[in-house]
């Protein structure tokens, strides 16, 4: 008797279950579909818990503000969730010297515009908010509402409410594409329509569309808690994490609801080993100093890297994979894939089944680096 492979048939086979693909399974389950799950790893492993989880409105690219102030509507929903320690400390961009000072101007602009809460601060009033920071900083801008979470408990969560409404979890590794549906590693066949959501692995089944892993590390504080009230970012922050450069850094710290300090954050092209760089850190961690000289006597508990998937232009792959009947794709979000995965995983599977979308969803259309 010869053998036959097993086949399994599904409205919608989502692969990988990072934060995005959770919400894009969490998101096709709610809407009445049958809904498969590939992740041979960790729920909300990868880049998922290499992130630093901040919930912000990232206002320098039109297409990436309206995708992020979209997706932090949504996130009001997670507000109480146990175990993701949300919490609205907000965020306080600060300016170094009177050049960042005077671009504070137009980013309220354009904040206050789409309807965020934002409000400007002198250099007495940014102390009067953080104390800490280090003398001689110009001003700031704070935005009150903004939050962080700690994204691998959300994805959980997320991919235990698609279980909950009938959703099936295969621990295994999608070995390959076919034109109605995916080959598993053990030869299995799922059937039916596939959204593909690996992050820096995205090639691997769609290599039309190219990725690049950016690099990044993190340090982690014991518990210190009120030495820092909000989310920190300096405002040179978007140029380093949209910058070409083969390796940067940027200042950007929370306070965790636990009491720990996190502390980032570095952006390395090209580097293929995940292991921790010292002098990386050590770079991170000087330019953090400046802003914040307290650091400097704070004990780490753990320093650890991740890879954030980068597409050719900033802007995630979002939509129907060009020449490939019945496959989607949700992936190259790089550092915004927290901020934006309830957003784009609503606007994918609006798309798939035919619904309005609530923004315009072209910017992220994956036809536009299909040649």
């Amino acid at each position: 008797m010869g053998y036959r492979r097993r086949v399994s048939t599904f409205d919608l086979i989502v692969i990988g279950a990072g934060i995005v693909g959770a919400a894009c399974a969490e998101r096709a389950s709610a809407a009445g579909l049958n809904v498969a799950i590939v992740e041979p790893g960790a729920i909300g492993g990868g880049a998922t818990a290499a992130a630093m989880g901040h919930l912000v409105a990232m206002d320098d690219d039109p297409a990436e503000f309206a995708l992020s102030r979209y997706s932090l509507g949504l996130w009001d929903a997670f507000a109480n969730l146990p175990g993701a320690e949300f919490s609205r400390c907000g965020t306080l961009w600060v300016a170094s010297n009177d050049d960042e000072l005077a671009r504070i101007p137009d980013k309220l602009g354009r904040l206050l515009a789409a309807g965020v809460q934002a409000e400007p601060l002198d250099a007495r009033a940014l102390y009067e908010h953080e104390p800490a920071l280090a003398p001689g900083l110009a001003g700031g801008l704070r935005i009150p509402n903004e939050a962080v979470v700690y994204p691998p408990a959300v994805a959980r969560h997320l991919v235990d409410r698609a279980l909950r409404a009938g959703a099936m979890l295969h621990r295994q590794t999608a070995a390959s594409l076919y034109p109605q549906g995916v080959v598993l590693h053990d030869g299995s066949t799922l059937r039916g329509p596939v959204l593909v959501a690996t992050g820096c692995a995205l090639p691997q089944l769609l290599p039309t569309l190219p990725i690049r892993a950016r690099k990044g590390h993190l340090v982690i504080t014991d518990r210190y808690a009120g030495k820092v009230t909000h989310q920190l970012l300096e405002l040179g922050y978007a140029d380093s994490a949209h910058g070409a450069d083969a390796a940067s850094v940027a200042f950007n710290v929370q306070p965790r609801p636990t009491g720990q300090i996190l502390i980032g954050s570095s952006r390395e092209y090209d580097a293929a080993d995940a292991g921790v760089s010292m002098a990386m850190v050590q770079r991170m961690l000087q330019r953090s100093f400046r802003f914040l000289p307290f650091l400097r006597d704070l004990s780490a508990v753990r320093i650890w890297t991740g890879f954030r998937p980068v597409s050719v232009d900033g802007l995630p792959y979002l939509g129907r994979v060009p020449g490939m009947a019945d496959t989607w794709v949700a992936a190259g979000h790089e550092g915004l894939g927290v901020t934006t995965s309830l957003g784009s995983a609503q606007l994918l599977i609006d798309q798939l089944l035919g619904r309005p979308t609530a923004i315009d969803a072209s910017p992220y259309d994956p036809a536009r680096v299909v040649r």
